[in-house]
């Protein structure tokens, strides 16, 4: 899902960056200079909602190594659900507050104080301790001008040190509180990757599995395992494959990765030394199409507790979502059922899916291109999302709403208020003349697929949000979103 962003905001924060740095008050991101009259955006669509919880969803089991689930990555758990059993906006005089951060603040992370903690990716990787009320900035480090691979797939573990990815290893870092002094972020451990992985390949993702081994994947196809406490290195390289996403861990001792072939289930030797326990080929297509970043599966493996594990493929002319049987042996076909979605020539997806038990939400991203380098926007995205319902017997799509537009956001649900959380797109006025795209956040009934309510975040290229995960804030009311340009939150005022 995560594009290597070393170019990024050469246009964005030009001119902002230096002062996002050098005080702690948010500095809001601006809007295109003028708007001339006729081409504003409407400010709200819609009507506020009334909760109407998914009945019957089971908690996601809590992996000891992660924070707690919905504050821990940027899918928010150790399956990879997206889901929050907790509230959102309802559209009730939601107020939109932003910060600029010099970069996009692709997954954040809540720690036991309810602060946020994010990596901006911009020019540079930096680190930011947020205020979630008010976006003030905290603490801030830097991780110097490098490759910004890993650094969206973060994690918190349970002592909310953050693990971060890049080059050659991964990092660990702690928020150390000292009143009356601010924090400051300090670094606690490094790991040097450089003689387990290839020259100039970058870790991908990491996430700890339910006995405390940390698994990273890079790049360029390697699967790895470090022992923090005896700082062993085992791997395993998938020649001739590369991997995009990030990894889904369960209580069995299952690690599943989705490679640009092949969707994988490892599991750890004696040893700790990554072993394929199965690996299920899926049809990658021949191209890779307008709104992804590999020829490959866009997404990272969901679980659908322990029964199923779903990903996208990327055929022509329409992408489907397969379902397989997740357990190291199974009897008959792992693959379940394979379904198309969206229209011919028209279907792509590059975030992972939305997944309780037996239901699935994909989103559609096909088409969408931005140059960051110029500040335009160069294909529009093609419109859609869909439900599939899924049981042993197979899966049914239960509806596909067609209205709205969504480039690269990794959308969430709200099983409280059977909403999902998603960020659109609609092109402004007059066909977007003078940088007036606007970009919404847009609720969607679960149960019906009806749009429900939009909130105008902004108009302008700085408001894009670049493959950034929407996040569901502690309070139950606030919704949280990397765009190019920093961070911005969506909150109920009523």
């Amino acid at each position: 899902m995560l594009p290597c962003r070393s170019y990024l905001l050469g246009f964005a924060c030009l001119g902002l960056v230096q002062l996002a740095y050098a005080q702690p008050n948010p500095i809001p991101i601006p809007q295109p200079p003028t708007i001339p009259p006729g081409h504003a955006s409407p400010a709200y669509i819609g009507a506020p909602a009334t909760p109407n919880p998914v009945i019957g969803v089971a908690a996601i089991p809590q992996n000891p190594f992660l924070a707690a689930n919905g504050r821990s990555n940027i899918h928010g758990d150790t399956y990879m659900s997206d889901l929050y059993f907790t509230g959102g906006p309802l559209g009730k005089s939601p107020a939109v507050l932003s910060t600029v951060l010099g970069g996009d603040a692709v997954g954040i992370g809540f720690d036991q104080k309810g602060r946020i903690i994010t990596a901006a990716l911009g020019q540079t990787v930096r680190l930011f301790l947020i205020h979630p009320v008010t976006l003030e900035t905290l603490a801030t480090r830097s991780l110097g001008s490098r490759s910004a691979e890993g650094g969206g797939y973060f994690y918190l573990d349970s002592n909310d040190h953050l693990v971060i990815g890049g080059p050659g290893g991964f990092s660990v870092l702690k928020v150390t509180d000292n009143p009356p002094a601010p924090p400051v972020f300090t670094l606690l451990k490094e790991y040097d990757l450089s003689t387990a992985i290839a020259a100039g390949d970058a870790v991908e993702a990491l996430l700890p599995d339910f006995s405390g081994r940390i698994w990273f994947t890079t790049v360029g196809g390697t699967v790895g395992t470090v022992d923090p406490t005896a700082r062993t290195i085992a791997t395993l390289s998938l020649t001739g494959e590369q991997i995009r996403n990030s990894t889904a861990t369960d209580e069995t001792g299952g690690v599943f990765v989705a490679s640009d072939h092949a969707l994988y289930r490892f599991d750890a030797d004696a040893q700790g030394k990554p072993t394929i326990t199965w690996r299920e080929v899926y049809d990658r297509g021949y191209r890779v199409k307008a709104g992804q970043y590999s020829r490959g599966s866009g997404t990272t493996p969901t679980l659908m507790g322990t029964q199923y594990v779903t990903i996208t493929d990327n055929a022509d002319p329409q992408t489907h979502v397969n379902v397989y049987r997740p357990a190291a042996t199974v009897e008959g076909n792992r693959l379940l059922c394979s379904v198309p979605v969206f229209q011919p020539g028209q279907s792509a997806t590059e975030n992972s899916l939305i997944a309780t038990e037996h239901s699935i939400i994909v989103e559609n991203n096909a088409g969408w291109r931005a140059d960051a380098v110029h500040g335009k926007i160069l294909g529009t995205p093609f419109p859609g999302i869909t439900r599939i319902d899924v049981d042993d017997s197979g899966c049914r799509t239960v509806w596909t709403n067609d209205s709205v537009r969504i480039p690269s956001a990794v959308s969430k649900l709200s099983v409280q208020n059977g909403l999902i959380c998603t960020y659109t797109y609609e092109k402004g006025p007059n066909g977007g003349a003078n940088g007036t795209d606007g970009y919404y956040f847009t609720a969607i009934d679960f149960h019906t697929g009806q749009t429900v309510f939009q909130r105008l975040i902004g108009q302008g290229t700085y408001f894009d949000n670049y493959y950034s995960a929407i996040h569901l804030g502690p309070d139950g009311r606030t919704a949280y979103v990397g765009v190019l340009a920093g961070l911005v939150a969506i909150r109920d005022t009523q």
